[in-house]
């Protein structure tokens, strides 16, 4: 029996450096459709790549709704040696997204600085 269904990637770059943004924390969050609370559904951490290991929601798990991906920008930037101003300009990076359709690929790439950031659906 094969498994059915959407998934959700993502990837950073790094722009400031010209790379991959390895080792950077990701939240994911899903907004209950009648209290619109934000529940948690996984934090993940980018491979060398600047990619996440498997998708970040698994197919057959995707479901329509609204969605949260939070970026920690700032701690990944420190970690590289990176002098920030306190507090940073962009500490955390949210981009909020719906989902259409459970059975579709959805991927959601970021283009990161400590000063800008350019996100985009992917394919």
């Amino acid at each position: 029996m094969s498994v059915t269904g959407g998934r959700l990637t993502t990837h950073v770059l790094d722009t400031m450096h010209g790379c991959p943004a390895a080792g950077m924390r990701i939240e994911l969050f899903r907004f209950d459709p009648v209290t619109g609370e934000a529940l948690r559904v996984r934090e993940v951490v980018t491979n060398g790549d600047g990619r996440v290991d498997g998708p970040v929601v698994q197919p057959g798990d995707l479901l329509a709704g609204r969605y949260e991906l939070v970026f920690h920008a700032g701690d990944y930037f420190r970690q590289r040696g990176v002098t920030l101003p306190e507090p940073p300009f962009l500490e955390t990076v949210p981009v909020r997204f719906g989902i259409a359709d459970g059975n579709a690929h959805y991927h959601v790439p970021l283009l990161l600085s400590p000063w800008a950031y350019s996100t985009y659906r992917g394919s």
